[in-house]
């Protein structure tokens, strides 16, 4: 029989961290509050004995009032476990003690596993793990479990609690430990007395913390923040950006070639014409654009952005962002949120259980998509790379690639802070409440597991995900494209039906049609429209990032189509994934067709307000 062993702590303890040591699984792991929002389980054997393990979300108190800190505290509350983990920080243990001490007047069934301890040494700071364990009247153990040292203590301190606490009945109401609601504020006044004591007696520290407290006085600094942001950005999509073209037109060469030797096999083999249309032209061509045009930039990007996590700068990002949101009325938090819509919308979407307001949460979940995920990042860096900056000299085309990519970052934030702020003020009349976050240590990247795990967590399931869905997609493209009806093709009446839309928008009917049939994800966008582009694949070729400008000229695209179209990529529909998650968050369909009616309005109006003013003056 398994024993039931329950992990919680503060937000951006390691948590997470903790738990893939103890169990193998490889959760993703960030470092900003109110990351891990679902509760993860995994098992772990020690000593013959088999352990079930939860990870419930991070929370500061017993008494907090978000969706997670709830589900996070009915777990505690209940009782039903054998032992609990509290994870908490060896750089700040004060900090964390108020919730530790909540939870020991809940149950002694618990073990404080101090993490980051190498961390801690090189900062100065020794923490008498003894005496906090008399003071605590609980197990204390030291762990680093980035690099797995304490672990086999903790599983120790573990199984002895299990074993030798069984029988214990010490499970008490929260209400005793809170009582009513002054007398609960006064109750947390005392457990943060109490932890400033206990970590006066158990806390030796050095001014070793001086030089992380100057460097974020100069960071995150009202007169540097924002500029070294941009730059560090902008150096993000540089890179990027100038090691995508080789790996894009090798990977193009090599795919147009696969082509050449798949149709003359099919010919030899006498393969129908139809078959040979579908597989080849249609399923053979959409995939290998997927590949050659999307994977590169993302091969690098997400890794980049990895190590940027990794090394505890984002947090600063939200920190720094946090004024506007403010001006905006919304919540500190949706600025956390908006971070994880970086990399994928549905993740932002459930993030904002974070939020302690039900209508600010539901507002954040339908402006989250404003942000451009993996999946429209690839084609917002094809379609700058590949229009326009062919006409200026090789040497400044990434470097000014990465500043139109990022001015288009900085717009969909602004439109996303905007449209909040107005729903806010206009119709939800939310009041602002306070945000309060802990920015943790700045940290070395774990280089080679960051970048492993990167490309296995994302680039790759980005692209898997994205071949499931192009190779029916690229089908269907060249079926509509090839059955006719009339004197048209089916795509031909589709195209002709959006073509009048397209035209105000400053884009055609076959980009409108691409968005459409890429609802399933956003990353086969381009190749669809590239397939309609070439009537179902017959003309498409394989294409790369520098070819790519070729074939948008031929089509008719001028610099004013590349603009709506990347305004459009930012500001339209989310992918059915992201819609799906929206409606499980709020078992609404009237916010789940906001989130879907609302950035594709703002796109459509925008598009159409630069479409006539570059019609104007260009």
């Amino acid at each position: 029989m398994e024993d039931t062993v329950i992990l919680s702590g503060n937000p951006n303890v390691g948590k997470s961290t903790i738990f893939n040591a103890l169990t193998g699984l490889k959760q993703h792991t960030g470092n900003w509050s109110g990351k891990t929002v679902l509760t993860a389980e995994g098992v772990y054997s020690y000593k013959g004995k088999t352990y079930h393990i939860t990870d419930l979300p991070g929370i500061y108190s017993l008494s907090g009032t978000s969706p997670d800190e709830k589900t996070a505290s009915e777990v505690i509350r209940s009782g039903k476990y054998d032992c609990l983990i509290i994870a908490a920080d060896a750089t700040n243990p004060e900090r964390n003690l108020d919730l530790v001490l909540q939870i020991r007047e809940i149950s002694s069934r618990a073990v404080l596993c101090l993490n980051l301890c190498d961390e801690a040494e090189k900062r100065g700071i020794n923490v008498d793990c003894e005496m906090l364990s008399r003071e605590l009247d609980i197990p204390v153990v030291k762990t680093s479990a980035r690099s797995g040292q304490g672990m086999d203590e903790l599983k120790e301190a573990v199984y002895k609690i299990i074993n030798e606490r069984l029988c214990e009945e010490d499970q008490r109401e929260l209400n005793d430990i809170f009582g009513t609601d002054d007398k609960g504020i006064k109750r947390l006044d005392e457990y943060i007395e109490l932890s400033r004591n206990i970590s006066k007696k158990c806390l030796c520290s050095s001014d070793s913390q001086i030089g992380t407290i100057r460097t974020d006085k100069v960071i995150t600094s009202k007169k540097y923040g924002i500029p070294l942001m941009l730059v560090l950005l902008m150096l993000i999509f540089f890179i990027t950006i100038t090691g995508a073209n080789i790996p894009s037109e090798f990977l193009a060469e090599l795919f147009g070639k696969l082509r050449s030797v798949m149709n003359n096999a099919a010919g030899s083999a006498h393969m129908p014409e139809f078959l040979r249309g579908i597989l080849i032209d249609g399923v053979y061509t959409t995939l290998t654009d997927v590949v050659s045009v999307m994977l590169p930039p993302m091969a690098i990007f997400f890794p980049l952005f990895a190590l940027l996590e990794d090394s505890g700068y984002l947090p600063r990002i939200a920190f720094m962002a946090d004024p506007l949101f403010r001006g905006a009325g919304t919540d500190g938090k949706n600025a956390l949120t908006l971070m994880m819509g970086f990399g994928c919308n549905a993740c932002g979407v459930t993030g904002c259980r974070i939020m302690n307001c039900p209508k600010k949460r539901n507002l954040a979940m339908i402006t989250n998509s404003f942000v451009p995920c993996n999946g429209r990042f690839p084609l917002l860096i094809a379609i700058i790379s590949a229009f326009f900056v062919t006409s200026i000299y090789h040497p400044f085309r990434s470097l000014i690639s990465a500043v139109i990519l990022t001015l288009s970052i900085i717009l969909s934030i602004a439109v996303s802070i905007a449209v909040s702020g107005f729903i806010n003020n206009k119709i939800l009349k939310n009041k602002y409440e306070p945000f309060i976050m802990e920015l943790p240590p700045y940290r070395r990247p774990q280089f080679v597991k960051t970048v492993i795990r990167s490309v296995f967590d994302k680039t790759l399931h980005i692209l898997f995900r994205s071949i499931i869905t192009a190779a029916p997609a690229g089908a269907i493209i060249w079926l509509l494209s090839n059955i006719r009806y009339g004197d048209m093709s089916l795509a031909s009446y589709l195209v002709s039906f959006l073509e009048p839309l397209g035209k105000i928008m400053g884009l055609d009917g076959k980009i409108i049609s691409g968005f459409l049939l890429g609802f399933p994800a956003n990353e086969i966008v381009l190749p669809l429209i590239l397939m309609l582009y070439g009537d179902g694949g017959t003309s498409a070729g394989n294409i790369d990032l520098t070819s790519l400008h070729d074939v948008l000229i031929s089509n008719g695209w001028t610099i004013k189509t590349a603009v709506c179209m990347i305004i459009f990529t930012l500001m339209h529909f989310p992918c059915s994934t992201t819609v799906l998650t929206i409606y499980k968050e709020t078992k609404s369909l009237k916010w789940t067709a906001a989130g879907f009616i609302l950035p594709t309005l703002c796109g459509v109006i925008i598009c159409s307000a630069v479409n006539l003013l570059m019609s104007l003056f260009i």
